[in-house]
């Protein structure tokens, strides 16, 4: 049978109907748009014209940059999944548009831009930073509509805004989603971006942006897993690979380095924010090694194997919570380790990854322990060998 325009698969746009589909992701719970996209595409529609410089932030998977394809905006996104969306759901014969991520961002400015159409996060200092950032690069002419899903809006959000920017106009509440119209402030930097922690016991110094995962302190579940990392490298040689999968601010690779680790240390992360703390961290702690860093949603292609790989697994993605990010990452990762490699990760125990694992590894065991995380080793050799 063939779909129509009011399957739910189809989004509504300035551009005609979309068929959006999230990467990798399979599941009507899984939609690739919500309310908060179709309102503002509306607003788009009704304030925007041809010829405007526009730009899209922090759109998810295309409902944005697709959907205002008519006005040919620059889009600018933190996550590296953004890409791939983009390649999945343009429509046939429509023109590619790569992304700028936040790693490259000053580019994208270079222009003044006439709007910017922005995905509210979930993180307060994030949205201070993204505000700061239109500060910048908008025109003092220029308007900035704001938009998301009123549960997914951060607390004192309204106050930010108050500060930064100059708000003309509050949507009502539509499908629990809001669009805020604004105009540029003053203000354009911020002394605040980086915040950061120290590890006494490594002698580490763990800074990140406002976009990273526990940026002011170490999350339990990697407190729990670094005293095993620390172990792991232990017995590799300087001919082994590591790969800080999913790396945050770094931490799990930096504590590799600092347990005397010599080898490569590849950095990935689906976030460009992230790549850019970790880079920040190892180079002004770790000058003249061998890391590399890569904005990837997940593993890439050509990575090649890894005799360690280390991971504390995401659970969301925007406001979906659950394990189908670690599922993709597992598959991935047995795939990418080298003959007698192993993986160490750390899980929230409530979704039970000791099932999961084993659908992807033939071997494995569990090394700690606390009432909310656990720790497991895997590797690819079937159960029973070493």
């Amino acid at each position: 049978m063939k779909k129509t325009d009011a399957n739910p698969q189809f989004l509504q746009s300035p551009a005609g109907p979309l068929r959006l589909q999230r990467p990798g992701a399979r599941g009507e719970n899984l939609r690739a748009w919500d309310a908060a996209d179709e309102l503002l595409l509306e607003m788009a529609a009704a304030r925007l014209t041809p010829g405007q410089r526009v730009a899209v932030v922090d759109d998810q998977f295309g409902a944005l940059t697709l959907g205002l394809g008519k006005l040919a905006p620059v889009s600018v996104a933190d996550s590296a999944t953004l890409a791939g969306a983009l390649a999945l759901n343009a429509p046939s014969g429509a023109e590619s548009v790569s992304p700028y991520s936040w790693l490259n961002a000053p580019t994208a400015g270079e222009q003044p831009f006439d709007a910017i159409v922005l995905r509210i996060p979930r993180q307060l200092d994030y949205l201070a930073c993204l505000l700061r950032w239109v500060n910048r690069v908008l025109k003092p002419d220029g308007l900035l509509l704001a938009g998301g899903m009123i549960k997914h809006l951060p607390d004192r959000s309204a106050a930010v805004f108050g500060q930064l920017v100059q708000t003309d106009e509050v949507s009502p509440a539509r499908k629990k989603a809001r669009v805020i119209v604004c105009r540029p402030g003053t203000e354009e930097t911020g002394a605040a971006d980086w915040k950061g922690y120290r590890l006494a016991d490594y002698d580490l110094a763990v800074d990140a942006l406002p976009a990273v995962f526990s940026r002011e302190s170490l999350d339990i579940g990697t407190r729990l897993l670094l005293p095993e990392v620390a172990r792991a490298v232990a017995a590799l040689d300087e001919r082994a690979r590591v790969l800080d999968l999913a790396c945050g601010n770094g931490v799990l690779g930096l504590t590799a380095l600092a347990a005397g680790f010599g080898g490569e240390v590849l950095f990935t992360d689906v976030s460009s924010q992230a790549v850019a703390s970790a880079r920040h961290n190892v180079e002004g702690q770790f000058a003249g090694g061998k890391a590399r860093f890569c904005h990837s949603d997940g593993i890439p292609g050509d990575a090649g194997q890894f005799e360690l790989i280390l991971l504390n697994p995401p659970f969301h993605e925007g406001g979906v919570v659950g394990d189908h990010i670690a599922l993709r990452l597992f598959a991935e990762a047995s795939r990418h380790l080298a003959p007698g490699g192993r993986m160490l990760m750390v899980g929230n125990r409530h979704l039970g990854y000791h099932r999961s694992l084993r659908r992807y590894f033939g071997q494995v065991r569990q090394l700690a322990a606390d009432p909310k995380f656990v720790v497991f080793e895997v590797a690819n050799q079937p159960a029973g060998r070493s």
